[in-house]
């Protein structure tokens, strides 16, 4: 694999600055954004493997250009990790909510930071050796082309939540525990409260549409896929 090119969004300078070098020692090619309108503008043109965002930038904060990315088909699969001064337990769920795939709090290290971004791109690289397409109940996953249909209809997944949906649906019937789709949908060197599972969950099944009620909560667990066999007793 090449250099993956990350872009930084981040109106504060000298923390640019760091993120640019440590990045940059790191391996990666790096560009830097200093508000969200030209954050867009250089992920329009230069499309990066993965964006650390901050929270609050001038112009266009960082939710609304979360949300813009996740709307648009051409950007809709980015990576990307947000960076924030708070620690609101509700800013971070706000985060996930408009899709973002990890989320950071100031002040924090840079090489947890650097930790994060590599299992971001790793998750997004690695093959489990597991079928390119798997299939079960309508819903279809192609992971060698990163792709999910729900019927005949694509279906627009941040990579959390393709990797959240390519879980359930490898094992249907099988009740997942929250940190264990926190894993397989966020990397396991992801830090985030158990709850931002639910988040994915609810902004999947809107997506899902029709085939919603097919992602099952088990109370004390988490969260399964039905098993057919439970659709064919019924």
């Amino acid at each position: 694999m090449g250099k993956a090119r990350i872009l930084i969004v981040e109106d504060d300078a000298s923390l640019a600055e760091v993120l640019d070098y440590n990045l940059s020692q790191e391996g990666y090619e790096t560009q830097v954004a200093r508000d969200g309108q030209q954050g867009l503008r250089e992920i329009r043109l230069r499309c990066p493997d993965l964006v650390v965002l901050d929270l609050m930038l001038p112009m266009i904060e960082g939710l609304e250009v979360c949300r813009l990315l996740r709307a648009d088909p051409a950007t809709q699969g980015l990576l990307v990790l947000m960076l924030t001064a708070r620690a609101e337990e509700s800013d971070e769920l706000v985060g996930f909510s408009v899709g973002a795939d990890d989320y950071v709090t100031k002040p924090f290290s840079v090489k947890v930071l650097l930790q994060r971004i590599n299992a971001l791109l790793r998750r997004k690289e690695q093959d489990t050796g597991d079928r390119d397409i798997i299939v079960s109940q309508g819903i279809m996953i192609d992971r060698r082309r990163h792709r999910a249909t729900a019927g005949d209809r694509p279906l627009d997944l941040t990579p959390s939540e393709f990797g959240l949906l390519s879980a359930l649906v490898r094992q249907p019937g099988r009740a997942f525990s929250r940190a264990e789709l926190i894993d397989v949908a966020l990397g396991d060197d992801a830090i985030v409260l158990e709850r931002t599972i639910d988040v994915h969950v609810r902004a999947l099944r809107k997506k899902l549409d029709r085939y919603a009620d097919l992602v099952e909560t088990v109370r004390g667990i988490g969260y399964r896929l039905r098993d057919p066999a439970d659709i064919a007793a019924t």
